[in-house]
């Protein structure tokens, strides 16, 4: 059960929805300033817990770490955007009864602001005498999107070798002996005079180019992952704490 005995607990508590899904967690919780019953609650959602929700607490349960509110957490995301500044009017408490269908907004949003931040740093029966000082702290983190696909393709290029080939041919040459004791028997051997044809034959070496295909070379895909430094930038708000010296006014005590 909520009470005013267990809201300070709530700050930062896990919220989770109707179906079970992390809504985000508990930011600030707003009680009645007259009764002190806790009524809303603020989810911080988003990336970084930038955005906040306000959602009821009637309905809703608490087991000391967790928050479970019955709406699913598309609701509760959806929910109309009001600063928490602190304190609700009525009309903006009225806006939040009638998204969320709430019977009770007749009898807690009466006249003038009726909710305030009971948190951490406001007087009341659920304070002590100190006061907290809270501030935002920067979390950054990263996620792994797809940037692109790459993949193998092979065609053919056909270009230009060039090879030298040694060839070799055959070419007539004549000689001529002259006649000799040693060439005689041969030079008178036939008829004195006649007509004769002696033929050589000639041949020549011819350039035959043939082609095979074998393999060269493996190409596979593979990633690899490349870390850089990035700078992230982010505004971050920090609450501060000041003396009010007795007699002296908030103004008086700033300037």
């Amino acid at each position: 059960m909520i009470n005013t005995n267990n809201v300070n607990d709530l700050i930062g508590a896990t919220v989770y929805g109707s179906n079970d899904d992390k809504v985000g967690t508990v930011g600030q919780v707003y009680v009645d300033t007259e009764t002190q019953r806790p009524l809303w609650l603020t989810v911080k959602t988003g990336l970084f817990g930038t955005a906040e929700s306000f959602a009821p607490l009637e309905g809703a349960s608490f087991d000391g770490d967790t928050v479970r509110l019955p709406f699913e957490k598309s609701f509760v995301k959806d929910a109309p955007r009001i600063a928490d500044d602190g304190a609700l009017s009525v009309e903006e408490e009225q806006s939040l009864y009638a998204y969320y269908g709430n019977s009770s907004a007749t009898s807690t949003a009466s006249s003038g602001d009726r909710t305030t931040n009971t948190g951490y740093d406001t007087s009341g029966p659920t304070t002590d005498d100190a006061m907290t000082r809270s501030e935002e702290r920067l979390h950054v983190g990263t996620e792994t999107v797809q940037t692109g696909r790459a993949r193998l393709r092979k065609h053919i290029v056909t270009e230009m070798e060039t090879v030298t080939v040694p060839v070799s041919h055959e070419e007539v040459t004549l000689t001529r002996e002259p006649i000799t004791e040693a060439n005689v028997g041969d030079a008178v051997a036939g008829p004195d005079l006649s007509e004769e044809e002696h033929e050589v034959v000639l041949t020549t070496e011819r350039v035959v180019v043939g082609k095979e295909t074998v393999p060269v070379e493996r190409v596979a895909l593979g990633t690899e992952t490349v870390t850089e430094q990035q700078r992230v930038s982010e505004e971050v708000a920090h609450e501060e704490i000041e003396l009010v010296e007795p007699g002296t006014s908030q103004a008086d005590n700033r300037a």
